[in-house]
């Protein structure tokens, strides 16, 4: 059974950092591309970052520069490192392995206010 579980959202002050995790299990991880995904309040979920089975990130502009994604294969974990934080970066945060199964984690919600 394939499990994605995120946990370290909370809540921020702008400017502030979080750690985002998502421990995967039920599948080979080393195999797979991973990727980031948020839905802020009243939008659609929304791409945000990806790594490569290689450890190759891309991110969206929106992030760029603040955000880093990260995996750790023995660990079956996959991170984001969230710094600079913004009010838009508002969300529930989505692990997700893509690919002709796809599969998503329960979210874990980020809010950013003073």
């Amino acid at each position: 059974q394939v499990q994605l579980v995120e946990s370290g959202g909370g809540l921020v002050q702008p400017g502030g950092s979080l750690k985002l995790s998502c421990v995967t299990s039920g599948f080979v991880f080393r195999d797979y591309g991973m990727s980031w995904w948020r839905q802020r309040p009243g939008k659609e979920r929304e791409y945000v970052a990806t790594i490569t089975i290689s450890g190759n990130p891309y991110y969206s502009n929106s992030v760029k520069g603040r955000f880093t994604i990260s995996r750790d294969n023995a660990q079956n974990t996959l991170s984001l490192d969230m710094n600079n934080l913004k009010r838009g970066d508002t969300a529930v945060y989505f692990c997700h392995r893509p690919g002709t199964e796809p599969a998503w984690g329960q979210g874990t919600q980020v809010t950013v206010s003073s």
